[in-house]
């Protein structure tokens, strides 16, 4: 009996010590369980949230395409099914002014300018995206909105009520009794759960001091939420019960996630589940089977999602820039120098197809130039392309030879155009193209795509077609360049460009017949400005016509000047940058100075460069624009004529009133044929009535023969080089009247 009881109660015991390890293991099972669902719940938010804000930075970009309208109903009508679709309630539209377009009536309590007076609001003028919350009632996000000179021109608010924040948060594990609710790291409730428990009330958690311990344990939890920790602590509610509290942070703003439940909740009453165990333990084997298997599921479609929105461009449905950083990086280990290439090709007046044909087609353009460049991609040598942003393209090539890559480059660009769509009839793509060899592997992408960048932005594409390679002197260029260009304002303001002039002497009259403008730069600290330098510049980003007109206006004061003083006006040739030409009116403005100067038709000719006929497409614009020249009192003349390929179909289709032989004509005059060339285009010239001048002439034997052929006009150092304007009228005083200029030498 002794024994028996000795047994028993050792079984006894046992079952105690058995009872109570299997309650602790359960109360662990409980806090590990807790953990997961939280861990789980909170990431779930997270990324609700973050789609939020996603979706909000979407119509946000949407607004920015679409522009402020004057009316305000059709921004209304479309935050409104924005709203309904996103589940917003309300979508408010802000402006720096103080106005706002909103997407449904709304209560006082919700009044749209309170949003001005909170501070996240603020910080999304300054272009930050952000969240906030308002009295526990709803949260918020805003977002800046763009305008298209890229400032923030507004923001946009997206409200979630209190109900629909609460359906997010709302959780049924642990049989519907786990409690949720978003608070700050001070404890101040975000959004409070739909339905308190009659276990817990919130304000108790942070002001519990019953136990010295629980006292410590929410002390660690404020501390941990100030550092944006995790964690669980157990603690009595003030009905007595005992509750677990899981906090996670969900990465905005000081924001976590509180969730509590029953200490008890799996456990139950222990003697109960002793009994029950095998079949609780197949049942929870079953349950964390099942668990298992949807938080497989669930991992790997979100992470699918997730590389997706990573490394897919949403619009052409190919890789991103993030792809193609990696792929570099996956293909930079085993690169050999100069064995790739990175390329860039940039649409041009990409945008005007956007505002001709909408910006859906412009979105299936942007995917149709991508899948003919992928076309062209030799997948066995690895080479791979994305869209940048915009409208960009980089390629990955390989091999480093210029004429292999331009030739590649060519043959995309021929098989782009090559198609056929009736919703683009005609329309011919063109492209800015830039080239980095990649001599050095290890280099980061980004440095090579800014390499790359900057040799297409080097050249102009309508003058220097084709593929630009970098090298090291298009950095010490580009920074000059930045130079020249700082300078360009404030040299125009202090008349730093000197207007000189080239006499024209005429052979026939013996006599100063005429003058070209020319423009030098002395800059004050920089000194002399070679044309050479700085002309080209301002021809690529389109300053060239400002400086025209500042010569144009030098020229009409001078030429004022000299009728007030009573001193013979001879004619003076201005140069007209073919920039102007895209401007269908901008003679009207060289008209008006004209007009203020008074002055007198012919005085002044235009002097057009070859280039400006070879663009196809503005043929029937530059003929135009010499007939209103000639309707303006203006002359037109032909610079650099026999410098091209195409100077006799000029003189055919257009009505210039001079030519101006190129000066590589009188280079080599040894032979025979060169001077039979020359009297032959001045004869052709006098057949058709135009006036012929030879430029740059500098020894008297050309001078003789000029003249024995008819020329009518000869420019260059033989006579006099160009000089500043006071110098030039001193000159001019001394070859008028009694004395000519004695054309023998």
């Amino acid at each position: 009996m002794g024994l028996l009881s000795v047994i028993l109660i050792f079984v006894f015991g046992v079952s105690i010590w058995n009872a109570s390890e299997l309650r602790m293991a359960m109360n662990r099972s409980t806090r590990s369980y807790l953990n997961d669902v939280t861990t789980n719940l909170s990431r779930d938010i997270q990324e609700a949230i973050h789609n939020k804000m996603n979706s909000l930075i979407m119509v946000a970009d949407s607004v920015m395409r679409m522009g402020i309208p004057e009316n305000e109903t059709s921004i209304r009508d479309f935050l409104a099914r924005k709203a309904e679709i996103l589940e917003f309630d309300p979508l408010i539209l802000l402006d720096r002014k103080g106005d706002y377009v909103c997407s449904e009536e709304v209560s006082r309590d919700m009044d749209p300018e309170r949003f001005f007076g909170i501070s996240s609001v603020r910080s999304s003028f300054d272009g930050e995206v952000r969240a906030g919350y308002m009295g526990g009632e709803s949260i918020f996000y805003s977002v800046p909105v763009y305008g298209m000179d890229g400032t923030v021109s507004g923001v946009l608010v997206g409200v979630r009520s209190k109900k629909n924040m609460q359906s997010m948060i709302a959780s049924k594990s642990f049989n519907g009794q786990m409690l949720s609710c978003i608070v700050d790291s001070r404890g101040q409730v975000v959004i409070s759960p739909s339905e308190l428990k009659p276990f817990l009330r919130l304000d108790d958690i942070f002001r519990s001091d019953k136990e010295q311990k629980v006292v410590g344990d929410i002390r660690k939890m404020q501390d941990d939420m100030r550092m944006g920790k995790d964690g669980i602590l157990e603690f009595s509610a003030v009905t007595g019960e005992e509750l677990f509290l899981s906090y996670n942070s969900l990465d905005l703003n000081d924001w976590f996630l509180l969730t509590i439940i029953p200490a008890g909740i799996i456990s139950g009453d222990a003697n109960r589940y002793i009994l029950q165990t095998f079949f609780i333990i197949g049942i929870l084997i079953v349950i964390f089977f099942l668990f298992l298997n949807a938080m497989y599921r669930f991992y790997h479609s979100h992470r699918m999602q997730l590389e997706r929105l990573a490394f897919v461009d949403p619009l052409t449905g190919g890789a991103n820039q993030a792809a193609f950083g990696l792929r570099y990086r996956e293909l930079a280990g085993s690169m050999k120098p100069g064995g790739y290439t990175i390329t860039v090709m940039d649409v041009r007046h990409f945008k005007m197809i956007n505002e001709r044909f909408g910006i859906h087609e412009g979105n299936q353009v942007l995917a149709y130039l991508y899948h003919v460049m992928e076309r062209h991609m030799r997948a066995e040598d690895g080479e791979f392309v994305a869209r940048s942003e915009s409208d960009c393209f980089f390629l990955c090539l390989k091999g480093g030879g210029h004429q292999e890559i331009r030739d590649r480059m060519d043959d995309m660009v021929q098989d782009i155009n090559s198609f056929c769509n009736p919703d683009l009839p005609g329309y011919t793509f063109s492209f800015r193209q830039g080239a980095c060899v990649v001599e050095e592997p290890g280099l980061k992408i980004a440095i090579l795509q800014d390499r790359a960048r900057l040799a297409s932005q080097s050249r102009n594409p309508d003058l220097e077609p084709g593929c630009v390679f970098y090298d090291d002197s298009l950095t010490v260029e580009l920074k000059m360049e930045e130079e020249l260009n700082g300078l360009f304002q404030g040299s125009i303001e202090n008349h730093d460009f000197q207007v000189y002039l080239q006499p024209k002497v005429g052979l026939e009259s013996r006599a100063l017949e005429g003058a070209e403008a020319l423009v030098r730069w002395i800059h004050p600290k920089r000194g002399v400005i070679y044309p050479s330098d700085f002309i080209p510049l301002f021809e690529r980003n389109g300053k060239i016509c400002k400086l025209d007109i500042y010569v144009f206006t030098e020229v009409c004061r001078i030429i004022s000047r000299w009728e007030k003083e009573g001193k013979e006006i001879i004619p003076v040739s201005v140069n007209l940058s073919r920039q102007h030409f895209t401007d269908e009116d901008f003679l009207d403005r060289f008209a008006d100075i004209a007009g203020q100067y008074h002055i007198p038709a012919g005085m002044i000719e235009f002097e057009l460069t070859e280039s400006i006929f070879f663009d196809s497409h503005q043929i029937q614009r530059v003929r135009d624009a010499i007939q209103r020249m000639h309707e303006l009192g203006f002359a037109c003349s032909l610079d650099d004529f026999g410098s091209g390929f195409s100077s006799l179909g000029l003189l055919k289709e257009f009505d210039v009133d001079s030519i101006k032989m190129d000066r590589s004509f009188f280079l080599n005059m040894s032979g025979p044929k060169a001077r039979e060339v020359i009297a032959c285009l001045v004869d052709l010239a006098k057949r058709l009535k135009v006036k012929t001048v030879a430029e740059g002439i500098e020894d008297w034997d050309t001078v003789e023969y000029l003249k024995s052929i008819g020329c009518n006009m000869v420019q260059g150092y033989v006579f006099s080089k160009p000089l500043p304007a006071d110098a030039f009228e001193r000159l001019h005083i001394s070859w008028t009247g009694s004395i000519e200029c004695n054309i023998n030498p």
